[in-house]
């Protein structure tokens, strides 16, 4: 596989707030003793780390591909089916994660900078991303876009 363009996001701030939560939950183990419980939320906690706190992009000769964390959860788009694409603003209660919007499927681990594709199916998705000028073009590019 020739890559045309990887840039992979790391969402920072969703660091700190899960290592925030991680050491309160730790502390209380800690000072209550072992509790079967609080064991899960840490589990749980380091499982929604691993996961969600980076967002890589990838260009190829064929698709457009985005994974979320270790790589668990990805998302696989034919560059011969991308008829437009463009950057966007995100509105702030969009969130982050991957989720249903009203301008259709989001992926994004921090801010509000991302590039809309718009599939020739009429689907659309959205990906959050902190370089959106160098992913346009190199989706443009790439799906021979003008």
């Amino acid at each position: 596989m020739n890559r045309h363009y990887v840039h992979t996001q790391i969402g920072y701030l969703l660091i700190i707030i899960y290592s925030f939560v991680l050491a309160v939950v730790t502390y209380q183990v800690i000072i209550s003793g072992f509790d079967l419980i609080a064991a899960w939320v840490l589990v749980l906690i380091v499982i929604v780390m691993a996961l969600f706190t980076t967002l890589t992009v990838e260009i190829d000769e064929e698709f457009l591909r985005i994974r979320f964390g270790i790589g668990l959860i990805r998302k696989k788009l034919a560059l011969s089916e991308i008829k437009s694409c463009s950057i966007v603003k995100n509105r702030w209660y969009y969130g982050w994660g991957i989720h249903l919007t009203p301008r259709g499927w989001l992926y994004n681990v921090s801010g509000f900078d991302a590039v809309e594709i718009v599939m020739k199916s009429g689907k659309k998705y959205r990906i959050g991303t902190d370089v959106p000028d160098e992913l346009e073009k190199a989706l443009c590019q790439s799906a021979d876009i003008k």
